[in-house]
């Protein structure tokens, strides 16, 4: 199980595509990752499940995905979770829940996969981003679009920020991040 694993892991390529055009970046859903992952499942011979719980967690309300890879009676789990809100702006119950499962779900598939965005050490690109670092800073412009943009729908920027992994500075990277998740709860918000 864990040699078929491996090779999925090496192989697997999941393309990102969709595109933000409010923050201008392309991104990868949980649907993307499913979709370029079926045809290795195939070959392995194994199969992959998505569930759910729902787990309460002092007063907060989680959302917890679990991907699970089988291979006859052998499997492999990796969970993830998202943070439900008690409420948001134009969205019912179920949409709220639904917006936790995809994001958990999204990541929980990242972690089985060892998906990651980040370029790796050796390759010119994590060089050159390396070594012109104030550039990758995201500008003030940047920071002040996203509070104000968070303030219009009425988020908590700071669990956006902790969403996005902002220890100090934020990076252009997780701007771009941070918008998309705000673009999703806009979107919601429409339905």
């Amino acid at each position: 199980m864990i040699e078929k694993l491996k090779q999925i892991q090496a192989e697997l390529k999941a393309p990102k595509g969709q595109f933000n055009s409010f923050g201008k970046y392309k991104y990868r859903s949980c649907e993307d990752i499913l979709e370029a992952v079926k045809p290795y499942l195939k070959t392995a011979g194994c199969a992959l499940t998505l569930s759910d719980d729902v787990v309460s967690i002092g007063d907060r309300v989680y959302v917890k995905a679990t991907a699970t890879l089988f291979d006859d009676n052998k499997e492999i789990k990796v969970t993830a979770f998202a943070r439900e809100e008690e409420t948001k702006k134009g969205m019912d119950s179920s949409q709220i829940t639904g917006t936790a499962s995809s994001y958990a779900r999204k990541y929980a598939l990242n972690g089985l996969f060892c998906i990651d965005d980040t370029k790796d050490a050796d390759t010119d690109e994590f060089v050159t981003r390396t070594k012109s670092d104030k550039s990758d800073k995201a500008t003030d412009r940047e920071k002040k679009l996203f509070l104000d943009r968070c303030k219009e729908l009425k988020v908590d920027y700071k669990q956006i920020l902790k969403e996005v992994g902002v220890a100090g500075n934020m990076t252009k990277e997780q701007h771009g991040k941070a918008l998309e998740i705000l673009k999703q709860i806009e979107e919601s918000k429409n339905e």
